[in-house]
């Protein structure tokens, strides 16, 4: 299937493709290394995730080379209606190539649950409004808190979650089968939806919908002029959110958490480029904070150079997330009740 770009640009632009696809994959582990190799030798960059449930990713490239690596992964049989959605980026928004091996290709914590069977209902972009605009339905974000805060559809309910894992705990604290009789759902792309209403699906909630390909399907098929979207919508990627012609939006990311900042945070005396920001500042002391600073002179002298800086520093930065989130769940656990 030919990228719809295709015969709209010339051969330079950067296309950015985001797919999933839950299948039943228990040879996971074996298809990494051939995936990773089309990948490379496209030179297509960004993430893909495989897991026994299915794949997800999100990946940049030339026109070509999207096509090609899509043709790669559709002649798996069990991957052959795979759907991928498209944008332009004038750069490549991703530094590396990476093929991981998850136990779930978006981690909620309920490995029972098999959106292939039991996943809400699909509501086409064109008929979102329609839905919502429905005073019974409840209208529901499953993205994290700082995605929500960015952009939102009208009168969404924000459950104020930091993780996907903490859902299920939203879900028991605030909803009701017999009060929450319609329940409409979206996400950026559509994958945490599949989850997210198969498992209200298993907790007795009948009547629930979710948006088919996520808010990025809706801004790209909806007018600006006919939108109940408000804000931009963060993407996972350097271009950190896009506006509602996916364009890159006026955000930026802070280097140090990750987090998405506006011209307001960067106005902070808590934002030192490439070191804290508000969202951060306490936790970037002492030695990190030394070692973050030196990490942005040494950015800094790349892109004077006309270079990119991907080295050591930014493995070391990557380790330490990695750490963080682990004590995150960590903590999570131990906070969580005993069962009696």
């Amino acid at each position: 299937m030919a990228s719809k770009w295709s015969a709209m640009n010339d051969s330079t632009a950067i296309v950015v493709s985001t797919f999933y696809k839950f299948a039943a994959l228990p040879d996971f582990r074996s298809l990494r290394e051939p995936l990773l190799n089309a990948l490379q030798r496209h030179d297509v960059r960004g993430t893909v995730l495989l897991a026994a449930e299915g794949i997800n990713g999100t990946v940049a490239g030339s026109h070509a080379g999207i096509d090609a690596v899509l043709a790669k992964i559709r002649a798996d049989s069990r991957l052959r209606d795979l759907r991928a959605r498209e944008s332009r980026s004038e750069e490549n928004p991703f530094y590396r190539t990476r093929v991981k091996l998850k136990r779930e290709i978006v981690t909620m914590g309920a490995p029972d649950i098999d959106p292939r069977h039991m996943a809400g209902a699909y509501v086409a972009p064109e008929r979102w409004n329609e839905l919502i605009d429905d005073p019974a339905v409840l209208v529901l974000d499953t993205r994290n808190r700082y995605e929500v805060e960015i952009g939102s559809f009208d009168n969404a309910v924000n459950p104020e979650t930091d993780s996907f894992r903490e859902f299920p705990e939203y879900v028991g604290k605030n909803l009701d089968p017999e009060k929450h009789r319609k329940i409409a759902m979206f996400c950026t792309g559509g994958i945490r939806c599949e989850k997210s209403t198969a498992y209200l699906k298993q907790q007795g909630f009948d009547e629930v919908y979710h948006l088919q390909g996520g808010i990025l399907s809706y801004l790209e098929s909806v007018p600006p002029e006919d939108s109940r979207w408000r804000g931009e919508c963060f993407v996972f990627d350097n271009r950190v959110t896009v506006d509602h012609r996916l364009q890159p939006g006026s955000y930026d990311q802070c280097h140090a958490c990750r987090m998405p900042i506006s011209d307001e945070d960067k106005e902070s005396p808590l934002y030192e480029k490439g070191v804290s920001c508000p969202h951060c500042h306490e936790r970037q002391t002492g030695e990190r904070a030394k070692r973050f600073a030196e990490r942005q002179r040494q950015v800094d002298l790349a892109h004077a150079r006309g270079e990119q800086h991907i080295g050591q520093d930014m493995t070391g930065l990557m380790r330490e997330r990695r750490q963080e989130k682990l004590r995150h769940k960590e903590k999570q656990r131990k906070s969580k009740p005993a069962a009696e």
